[in-house]
């Protein structure tokens, strides 16, 4: 089930947390959340899952931006949020997707327990001028069925600004599920 805005309302302080919350970006059934004035931009040609990507930082001016097509431009939320004993979930806004601009494009589902900003990625498909502060996405949360483990991944938890992909770190590091079917299956020859 999906909670109502009264329902997150209520739970601030909670299994919520919003910071800053703002009752104007409070709508039936989800919250609003705004695009901070920073972006991150691969500077790669090719983006390489195994490795770190090199990035630069762009700062959105008063008078905006303009994304262009076919660059993917990650942002994050002006909203620092916590979430206990719900799932989170992330979607673009309706009138954003209008002006053919995709917000949040493949990790919109949130895990219970995750803390932090919210990272965004974001695509155009014209050319689109964008500004900061502006309500860029929607939070949603979703109630569980059965026992509940809360995210502890150190990856992306508890941070504090755009995220980047950090998938090398799992592509590099040994994988421990591998050794452990491998056991006991070496050729002594």
């Amino acid at each position: 089930m999906i909670l109502s805005g009264s329902e997150i309302k209520a739970r601030l302080g909670g299994d919520i947390g919003i910071q800053p919350f703002n009752e104007d970006q409070l709508n039936p059934n989800s919250y609003n959340l705004r695009l901070h004035n920073e972006l991150l931009v691969y500077e790669e040609i090719v983006l390489d899952m195994k490795r770190k990507n090199r990035y630069r930082r762009l700062t959105i001016p008063p008078e905006g931006l303009v994304m262009e097509p076919g660059q993917m431009y990650l942002g994050r939320t002006v909203e620092y949020t916590e979430t206990r004993n719900l799932v989170p979930m992330l979607e673009g806004r309706s009138s954003l997707g209008r002006l053919g601009m995709f917000v949040h494009i493949t990790a919109g589902f949130g895990d219970v327990g995750f803390c932090g900003y919210w990272t965004l990625e974001m695509l155009a498909v014209q050319p689109v001028r964008i500004y900061a502060d502006v309500q860029v996405c929607q939070i949603f949360y979703h109630t569980v069925i059965g026992e509940i483990t809360q995210y502890a991944s150190g990856k992306y938890q508890r941070n504090s600004d755009i995220q980047p992909s950090l998938l090398y770190k799992e592509l590099d590091a040994p994988d421990e599920r591998q050794k452990k079917l491998n056991f006991g299956n070496d050729d002594p020859k």
